[in-house]
């Protein structure tokens, strides 16, 4: 049976001599710095693509309540583009084919099309719970903000999105777990997150049920810490009365 060796970590990449304190000096880098620097990538493109993903899929999902059939359609359409495109393939459309279509984007370093690209493919969900959670409202609640003088745009500003976005906490926390999840893909296209570090690392040094399982573990340790902070949000911002809320 093999036995696990955990001290890889503290090897150098470049001689493999271990390190005492686990961490290189002088320029030299340990597996465990590696590690730690793969985890800043995954985190840097969980949480870049989540607020792109927030801000584009609120817009789509009111787009897609809203009384104007132009905005209904555009809501829908993207919706339905992004969601039915499998993500690999989105981040090979703009890593591969985009740049080669619009030659402003051959220049964009591949970090920021995967944030792009798991974005939007993120927007799509969001736009789903969005349109959900304020179609869940009671209609007078629209009829009423107008009645009081508060424009459309006003009302789903002040009364309606306050109210929806409380409700949808639940579905939001579950894609932005699924987001830190989904970073991984950024494999493909060089980005050096904490999948390709576990494929690297476990080819170099030939320990690769100490690598996929450090990385499991921070790919744990992360989804779970959004969805404690999550909770604790819901928790909050709750509205009593509302959907059995205390």
């Amino acid at each position: 049976m093999a036995t696990w060796d955990w001290q890889v970590f503290c090897k150098e990449t470049t001689t493999g001599d271990v390190v005492a304190s686990c961490f290189g000096k002088g320029g030299d880098i340990t597996y465990l710095d590696w590690l730690l620097s793969a985890w800043g990538w995954t985190v840097s493109v969980a949480v870049l693509a989540l607020l792109v993903a927030l801000v584009v899929g609120s817009l789509m999902g009111i787009f897609r309540t809203a009384p104007v059939k132009g905005l209904v359609w555009l809501g829908n359409a993207w919706t339905e583009l992004f969601r039915n495109i499998p993500l690999l393939v989105q981040i090979f459309l703009w890593y591969h084919v985009l740049p080669s279509i619009f030659t402003s984007l051959r220049g964009v370093p591949s970090f920021v099309l995967v944030v792009f690209a798991l974005g939007f493919f993120t927007s799509a969900r969001i736009s789903e719970q969005v349109k959900a959670g304020i179609q869940s409202l009671p209609k007078g609640q629209t009829y009423a903000g107008l009645a009081m003088g508060l424009t459309l745009p006003q009302v789903y500003r002040f009364v309606l999105l306050p109210m929806a976005f409380r409700i949808v906490i639940p579905p939001l926390t579950s894609e932005s777990m699924n987001i830190v999840k989904n970073s991984s893909v950024a494999f493909a296209v060089s980005i050096a997150e904490l999948t390709m570090f576990a494929m690297q690392a476990g080819e170099e040094t030939s320990r690769n049920v100490e690598m996929y399982l450090a990385v499991t573990g921070l790919y744990f340790i992360s989804a779970f810490a959004i969805n404690r902070f999550a909770l604790v949000l819901e928790n909050r911002v709750r509205v009593p009365g509302l959907l059995g809320a205390k």
